[in-house]
């Protein structure tokens, strides 16, 4: 069974998300297969829309940071995700990729102009635990023009990515275009 066969078939509700897209974090780092399956639709400034035509169908608008606090500490690759699960009836879903993993119960916070939302972590991924806040983050990123994103690793390394939210708009419309059914 696949690692997002096995996902759809554990928890329900927020947990069930939070394993989703967990898995399709690692699936699009790790794993050629899934990458292969995840077409770019369209570059939007700094952002880019996917597609992956697999089962579940998932649609994601992503983004790197225009600049990193830590430039001489080895991490992997960093990335702020927004994703669209049509089967699950999913919209907005935040995950981000720090590149280094988390001790546990660790926080990240993402801040957009005076907004400011926490995170939880999980190995390398940062998750945002309730809908009302996550469908507010998107909604704040819309509006936006720069994003910062702050956590610790295990190691206690403090770390400050900062983003563009330049075609984050227009990329998010993208994605809800492909992934509508």
């Amino acid at each position: 069974m696949s690692m997002l066969g096995a996902a759809q078939e554990s928890g329900t509700g927020e947990m069930r998300r939070t394993v989703l897209a967990a898995c399709v974090i690692a699936a699009i780092t790790y794993t050629p297969a899934f990458a292969q399956t995840a077409t770019l639709t369209q570059k939007f400034n700094d952002w880019s829309a996917y597609t992956s035509k697999g089962n579940p169908k998932v649609c994601f608008a992503v983004t790197q940071p225009k600049a990193t606090s830590t430039k001489n500490v080895k991490r992997g690759p960093i990335y702020f995700y927004v994703s669209r699960w049509p089967s699950d009836s999913v919209d907005g879903e935040i995950s981000v990729k720090m590149g280094y993993p988390f001790k546990p119960g660790a926080k990240v916070t993402v801040t957009i102009g005076s907004d400011k939302f926490e995170l939880f972590t999980k190995d390398e991924g940062a998750f945002v635990e309730k809908a009302d806040v996550e469908k507010n983050l998107v909604a704040t990123l819309k509006t936006g023009t720069t994003m910062k994103v702050d956590g610790v690793s295990s190691r206690g390394t403090k770390t400050s990515d900062s983003y563009s939210l330049s075609g984050v708009g227009d990329a998010l419309d993208r994605m809800t275009k492909e992934c509508s059914s």
